[in-house]
């Protein structure tokens, strides 16, 4: 009798996109540009906020980490699909694919607690100005970053362990583009309702906790910029926080549908597409979403390049 054990389930093979065919080789151009872009951008960011002076606040330094932030969050999936793209053994390990999920989970948990101490600080900014400089202070700021990042770390250590435990015995495609928890348990030859409602309980913590937060926040500062009297304080207002709002949007509008439900999996077409809005494509807007749109940022990369001669 075979036995029934996660030894005898050494690797799992990722089909990521099956259906691409002829345009696999389009594809794995588009997605290396964006990743590429990805990293100078969110790299650009970091380095004029470091490097400028004038960026040396609150606001900026979690715009900063965020960009760290995406870097490695990036990291943790877009090289294997790239590799996964020209080559025709896709293969990862057992150990290797519960790394992938740890990383991802522990580094998206990462950005939902950094987006909500943003906000945050929008809302003392504007909400209790006179109290701001004092209350928001750079220790306080570099506390909180060093919180979001311990938090993320610890966020999917549960989840882990137990699908770790898990016997895998059968079929080993993973119908997705990377390693995470929905495809994976679809793969164990046991109930894995507990894993399920697990899942399903900390991210629902996790991600509408994080959310309502901010929603909360946002509630408040509207209020306040709605007393203002004049047209042009308020567009101020608003414009100071367009950026992050579009971020959330975008990361949260993917990931509440993707995490915060009570089934293994929907349609694969439907996660395979949630998958690349959150982890490709916020991460491609974050240099666009924060430098286009933002005219301090602008100007500290024009001073940076006068500074280094380019213009």
């Amino acid at each position: 009798m075979e036995r029934h054990n996660r030894s005898s389930l050494v690797e799992f093979v990722l089909l990521g996109f099956p259906k691409v065919g002829h345009v696999r080789g389009w594809l794995f151009v588009l997605l290396l540009l964006a990743y590429l872009f990805t990293i100078c951008g969110n790299m650009l960011i970091f380095l004029v906020i470091r490097l400028d002076a004038a960026l040396h606040t609150p606001m900026y330094h979690f715009v900063s980490v965020l960009s760290v932030l995406e870097l490695w969050y990036t990291a943790t999936t877009i090289p294997k699909m790239l590799a996964n793209l020209l080559s025709e053994k896709k293969t990862i390990s057992f150990a290797g694919c519960l790394l992938q999920t740890y990383f991802f989970h522990s580094l998206g948990a990462s950005e939902c607690y950094l987006l909500t101490a943003m906000a945050y600080d929008r809302y003392l900014a504007i909400c209790q100005p006179l109290h701001y400089p004092t209350l928001m202070t750079p220790a306080l700021c570099a506390r909180i970053a060093v919180g979001c990042w311990l938090g993320g770390l610890a966020g999917p250590v549960a989840e882990i362990s137990l699908v770790s435990r898990l016997p895998f015995c059968g079929p080993n495609h993973i119908q997705h583009i990377f390693c995470d928890f929905p495809p994976v348990l679809s793969l164990a030859c046991t109930d894995t309702s507990v894993n399920v409602l697990v899942d399903f309980v900390i991210n629902s913590c996790k991600i509408l906790a994080t959310f309502l937060l901010i929603l909360s926040s946002y509630v408040q500062i509207i209020r306040t910029v709605l007393r203002i009297p004049s047209v042009a304080g308020k567009t101020k207002a608003f414009s100071t926080c367009a950026s992050h709002l579009t971020v959330v949007l975008i990361f949260y509008g993917s990931i509440l549908f993707m995490y915060v439900r009570l089934k293994k999996s929907y349609s694969l077409d439907y996660d395979r597409a949630l998958a690349v809005i959150y982890s490709v494509l916020t991460p491609f807007l974050n240099p666009f979403i924060y430098s286009l749109r933002n005219k301090d940022i602008k100007e500290a990369v024009r001073r940076q390049l006068r500074r280094s001669g380019i213009l």
